[in-house]
């Protein structure tokens, strides 16, 4: 499975005011804009994993905008599985105001009644950004389907985020249903649109890796052995051909990666070699465009030597921190998330 959030995650939305809530709420599909590369990495997604995969949206966004965003979606040439939104203005109907920006008593639910219509053996992939709470939120969704948070910490947790006594009683009914008592979140991405420390997210343990585009959350997807050299490619293509990326950049974000031990020397050199024989589709006028294939995977490679001799960390082994919650929500280390 794959879950995505929308807006700072799929979508690049701008909300820190009330006059550019307005100005979102208002906006045509066709003037929402996707982030580059996230319609790529979605579609691949699709694409390469078919009947396998399924991907689930649970979003922030009011379920007013449904049609809109359905649509921005439709004309992105992405599909879905499924598609929470969050009743926004059944809260303030109903005066509950904090509700409508408090995320843990919304999305943790959400997810934990999805994840009950699921086998237990599925694994996830999860997509936030760094605007809210997602990877907070993410963590403690997986600590409880593993089991390592129980009811009484769960409980203990929706108390400090001040979710409302239903939302509480909600979440404990679903986590009873949904546990599973082991791993299945496999992979956290936080895609860092606030540009916040990569540092932050280490005491969430190396499930959780912030990413600074979708190239660099393409290449994690690489690595774990979810998507191929050719989506990879596509996903860098698409970002380059939108004018904001170049090819220099990506190879700088492939040398992030290596240097904050996210990926493997061995990695790198393996896209490079998939990428110059991957076989895909494009539109004729976008390929004359674009650079080649040889040369797209010759700049990879080069970057991948250039730091072959030097040290490097270690690549971060699969695990699972072991997080305390409540202290987190005592301390500021949530600022700005």
């Amino acid at each position: 499975m794959f879950r995505w959030d929308l807006d700072k995650t799929y979508l690049r939305s701008e909300f820190s005011t009330f006059t550019q809530l307005l100005k979102s709420a208002f906006e045509k599909a066709e003037d929402k804009r996707a982030v580059p590369g996230a319609p790529a990495l979605l579609r691949a997604l699709r694409r390469e994993r078919g009947a396998l995969g399924r991907i689930c949206i649970v979003s922030g966004s009011p379920t007013q905008m449904r049609t809109v965003l359905e649509k921005r979606l439709q004309l992105d040439g992405v599909e879905y599985d499924e598609f929470v939104l969050k009743p926004n203005l059944e809260n303030m109907l109903r005066g509950r105001f904090r509700a409508v920006r408090e995320q843990v008593g919304y999305k943790l639910p959400a997810l934990l009644r999805s994840r009950a219509q699921q086998p237990k053996e599925v694994e996830e992939t999860l997509f936030g950004d760094d605007a809210e709470m997602d990877a907070f939120i993410y963590s403690l969704y997986g600590d409880v389907l593993a089991g390592r948070v129980g009811d009484r910490e769960l409980d203990q947790v929706l108390s400090k985020v001040r979710a409302y006594p239903d939302a509480r009683k909600a979440t404990l009914a679903a986590a009873a249903v949904a546990r599973v008592g082991h791993d299945v979140v496999r992979r956290i991405l936080i895609h860092l649109d606030q540009r916040s420390p990569t540092a932050r997210f280490a005491k969430y343990g190396p499930r959780v890796v912030p990413i600074y585009n979708y190239f660099q959350g393409a290449l994690v997807l690489f690595a774990d052995g979810t998507l191929s050299g050719g989506a990879v490619l596509g996903t860098a293509l698409e970002m380059i051909a939108s004018g904001e990326y170049t090819l220099d950049a990506l190879a700088n974000s492939l040398q992030d990666l290596l240097r904050r031990g996210r990926l493997a020397l061995a990695e790198g050199a393996r896209l490079a070699f998939e990428i110059e024989r991957a076989d895909i589709e494009m539109d004729a006028r976008m390929a004359a465009a674009l650079p080649p294939r040889s040369e797209i995977a010759a700049a990879f490679a080069a970057r991948v030597r250039a730091l072959a001799l030097g040290a490097l960390p270690p690549v971060l082994a699969d695990g699972h921190a072991r997080i305390d919650y409540q202290a987190l929500l005592a301390s500021d280390a949530l600022k700005g998330h």
